[in-house]
């Protein structure tokens, strides 16, 4: 059983990979393009362009969402979307109070923690980042020497 589970774990990553991306790129869109229902409590509103720290955290959202979905720089885009909700974390819902249940932190704090884990695993299966490290590792073998008959 745990040989099946280990073989098929860069599948389940790669899933994991593209449904986390695709909810925080949904975010960042949800913000700045007002789709999918817009910013909560505007009616569909958007942030206004330059606004610290919503819109720049919705282009976070957006743009290291679309290269966590695609698998493209993956550790480093996972990097900064923690950091993002770590910020958010911290700087936004602790000071309300201390438990994520309390300050309506929850999707700050699973964000944060499930791209720090992407930082560390890596992208996974599906993944662009996998298929130019495979055309780079071809391009850098040496040719087949020949043989002498």
């Amino acid at each position: 059983m745990t040989g099946r589970l280990n073989s098929a774990q860069p599948y389940a990553l790669g899933l994991y990979r593209i449904v986390v991306g695709l909810l925080f790129l949904c975010h960042g869109a949800a913000s700045l393009f007002g789709v999918l229902g817009g910013v909560p409590g505007t009616h569909g509103g958007t942030l206004e362009a330059g606004t610290w720290p919503g819109w720049y955290a919705a282009a976070i959202q957006l743009v290291c969402g679309g290269l966590v979905l695609l698998g493209l720089g993956t550790r480093a885009a996972a990097f900064l979307a923690a950091g993002s909700m770590a910020y958010a974390y911290f700087k936004v819902h602790q000071p309300m109070a201390l438990w994520p249940m309390e300050n309506g932190g929850e999707a700050a704090a699973m964000f944060s923690w499930a791209f720090l884990l992407l930082v560390f695993t890596g992208s996974g299966a599906f993944g662009l980042d996998r298929l130019f490290a495979h055309r780079s590792a071809e391009e850098r073998k040496p040719a087949a020497e020949p043989v002498a008959a």
